[in-house]
């Protein structure tokens, strides 16, 4: 495959993109486990979801 003379260019900004995407992941795996563990923090002091008692 030829990528004539932008081909560092090319490869630098797959290479940034995987890099964001990657993160952006990372975040939502670690924000996603704390927001977990926060509901469930909640849920032992007592707090009920609003919405759960509708669908009951």
């Amino acid at each position: 495959m030829d990528l004539g003379p932008h081909a560092a260019f090319i490869w630098i900004s797959y290479a940034a993109v995987i890099f964001v995407v990657a993160g952006l992941v990372a975040w939502l795996i670690f924000d996603g486990r704390k927001q977990a563990a926060a509901m469930q923090e909640l849920e032992k002091r007592g707090a009920r979801r609003r919405s759960a008692s509708a669908v009951e």
